[in-house]
């Protein structure tokens, strides 16, 4: 825990007696006066000397690593470790330690220090300790140096539409994006244009009932997907279902709803599509799709099981589960495991949705790839979980509680941000060999070529904000990032997938370094790319590893950011620091050099305006992508249509309707995807992308 930090602007902030308590105290570790602070911290020594061996140790392939043993005074220790593959190594090496023993409750207790060769393989494997009456164990976890490039991605670049799935809805989904409009938009994109990759928003799972969390970044679980993308007549079940006739009747009323709303209304195409879902699940199956459905609950186990318990008390008791009766705030209560057993259909109800997504998204994965797309699907793990929602339910003994994440103020959040969202304890993630994050990660993974962690420097230090102070009022928490990271890493080189980290905002100078290094992919974006004397950073100067783009989904497209939405939003919203006037004169001279730039280069005419041609100035914009050295380039799905409205402004919950805009053109109408494939915009846009990875030769 950090007692202060450097901010954007490089002063340094002290942080207050009253949030180091506070953080603390989510740590489990009472610190209100200093009768406490000692307690606590003679509880500390205590506890670790308590402990045989240590719960876990990360390591690299490339390098040896140490490991303490306590035993009791003298006590011969004998240490071994069994690979994931069953085979045993012995005889580890121990090392000189002069460490004084322990008292603890008048025994003493020694500690002897041993050595994991290096070049251990690759995986998750178990340390064994006998020392002296005492036997333990702890996870070795061994990642690997460094994540190579996967190999169709080895030379050359590529480029990927960033797209926001729920607001991409087609003419036969159910008035929301689904998982088949996103394997079409893959398909076009690789097929006619050649794309590599198609980043998707995170579609992590939201709670099952009205009103559904519209935001895909403060989702129920970041280890399961929400069934509202599901297409219900891909699921196998709907060619033997005898009603298909008042299901297509759902779909089209469905549908009129969503042309009549301005905005996307989750919760009326959840409560439509959810209908003819429970319908299919009633459907017999035959016996393969039963020995199918068997195999998905077996390997998903008891998390499955606890998510979809969640779902169905929600149904009955209401999305916070702080709310419920005491004796199911627990996962591991018997009312709990009474509660399945007496509603075991809708228990059964949410795992069979999460198997219909399994497939979905197999398949979605399968027929990017064989459009001709390197990676396919690259999916987005979002920062954390919503306080109230099943992860933090099932895993509330990992997380603080007692605080939220976010982010100090920095040059466009001037005001912090507070995500709501319990962090990771990161003393509890040792205790359990990481195997909560390890899930999550996994689950990112699974059906992708790619994953993008959103604010990857959480992995490192992340903002804790205790409960009821302002976003201004938090300090930094550290974590183990060589376990973090290297976790990451291993993951995703099993997968054989890239790993882009969104690494903006406030981050220390050494981080980004330490991530080539491990060789986890950054993320630049064009407005924020600065020279460091105020200037655009030159094309050249720009990271080789990196996913590059012009915007994101906190700011406006970039029609609506050069006519400054972004400033005209937060200003009416009281979201800035400074006088609007300010704020628009900051923006104007900053697009004004970004214009100057592209005149240098050659991509605009020298009296090129940005009031003359906007559809110029994009195309531009997306052309200087391609001049700076980036592997991987993203092209906005609402930059391609002329969009001009934001998905999202930080900083507001319900006062913009965040994550609820659907696609539209220029002229503000939505436009379904066959109006996206048929457009010229885009047409000409996803060309330009083509040409910057293309070789001329080629």
């Amino acid at each position: 825990m950090a007692t202060g930090f450097d901010d954007w602007s490089g002063r340094y902030r002290p942080a207050a007696e009253s949030t180091l308590v506070a953080v603390l105290e989510a740590l489990g570790v009472p610190a209100a006066d200093d009768e406490q602070r000692a307690a606590s911290l003679a509880e500390h020594d205590r506890r670790h000397w308590q402990r045989c061996v240590t719960p876990t140790i990360v390591t690299r392939t490339d390098r040896s690593a140490t490991f303490w043993v306590h035993v009791e005074h003298g006590a011969p220790v004998e240490p071994w470790i069994r690979l994931e593959d069953g085979s045993v190594r012995t005889g580890l090496r121990q090392l000189e330690n002069n460490a004084p023993p322990f008292d603890l409750d008048g025994q003493l207790i020694g500690e002897a220090t041993f050595e994991l060769p290096a070049h251990l393989p690759i995986g998750y494997h178990r340390l064994h300790v006998r020392a002296g009456s005492r036997e333990d164990t702890a996870t070795v976890i061994v990642t690997p140096t460094t994540l190579p490039l996967p190999a169709r991605l080895a030379v050359g670049r590529s480029w990927g539409l960033a797209t926001q799935l729920y607001s991409v809805r087609s003419d036969r989904s159910w008035g929301i994006g689904d998982l088949t409009d996103l394997t079409d938009l893959a398909v076009w994109s690789a097929g006619v244009h050649g794309a590599g990759f198609i980043l998707v928003n995170p579609l992590h799972a939201a709670a099952p009932t009205a009103p559904m969390e519209p935001s895909p970044y403060l989702p129920t679980s970041r280890r399961f997907v929400n069934p509202i993308y599901l297409r219900v007549e891909a699921v196998p079940e709907y060619a033997y279902a005898r009603d298909r006739g008042r299901m297509r009747k759902a779909r089209k009323s469905a549908q009129s709803r969503a042309a009549a709303s301005e905005l996307v209304d989750r919760d009326a195409a959840w409560k439509s599509k959810r209908a003819a879902l429970k319908h299919l699940y009633r459907v017999p199956r035959s016996a393969g799709r039963e020995l199918a459905y068997a195999g998905y609950r077996a390997r998903e186990g008891a998390s499955l099981d606890s998510f979809a318990t969640w779902c169905a008390l929600a149904e009955v008791h209401g999305n916070d589960w702080h709310a419920w009766p005491e004796e199911l705030q627990h996962p591991s209560n018997p009312a709990v495991a009474k509660f399945a057993a007496k509603h075991a259909d809708a228990v059964d109800f949410h795992r069979w949705l999460q198997w219909q997504l399994d497939d979905q998204l197999t398949g979605a994965q399968a027929t990017a790839v064989a459009a001709g797309m390197p990676l396919g699907v690259m999916h987005d793990l979002a920062v954390g979980v919503d306080p109230d929602g099943a992860d933090a339910w099932a895993m509330q003994d990992v997380l603080a509680l007692g605080v939220a994440a976010g982010a100090p103020p920095d040059e466009f959040n001037q005001l912090g941000q507070d995500w709501s969202q319990p962090p990771w304890r990161p003393d509890r993630l040792v205790d359990t060999a990481y195997e909560p994050f390890r899930a999550v990660v996994g689950a990112a993974l699974r059906h992708s070529g790619g994953v993008r962690i959103d604010h990857i420097i959480g992995l490192f230090r992340l903002w804790w904000i205790p409960r009821g102070a302002a976003p201004t009022e938090g300090t930094y928490v550290r974590y183990d990032h060589e376990a973090m990271i290297g976790i990451v890493a291993l993951e995703a080189y099993r997968a054989g997938a890239v790993v882009v980290g969104e690494d903006l905002g406030v981050v220390e100078p050494w981080v980004r370094e330490y991530l080539l290094e491990r060789g986890l992919l950054g993320t630049s974006i064009l407005w924020f790319e600065s020279d460091g004397e105020g200037g655009p950073l030159p094309a050249s100067r720009w990271r080789e590893y990196c996913l590059s783009a012009v915007t994101t989904h906190d700011l406006p497209p970039t029609a609506g950011y050069l006519a400054g939405e972004h400033v005209r939003i937060r200003s009416e919203l009281g979201l800035l620091t400074r006088s609007t006037e300010e704020e628009l004169a900051a923006d104007r001279a900053e697009q004004e050099a970004w214009l100057a730039e592209l005149r240098r280069v050659g991509l605009l005419a020298q009296d090129a305006e940005v009031d003359d041609s906007v559809d110029d100035v994009v195309r531009a914009l997306y052309e200087y992508l391609g001049r700076t050295p980036s592997r991987l380039l993203a092209l906005a799905l609402p930059d391609a249509v002329g969009d001009v409205r934001t998905q999202n402004q930080p900083g507001t919950v319900d006062e913009y309707p965040n994550w609820r805009v659907p696609l539209a053109g220029s002229d503000g109408r939505v436009m379904l995807l066959e109006d996206v494939f048929a457009d010229a915009r885009a047409a000409t846009l996803a060309q330009v992308m083509h040409d910057q990875v293309t070789p001329d030769d080629e």
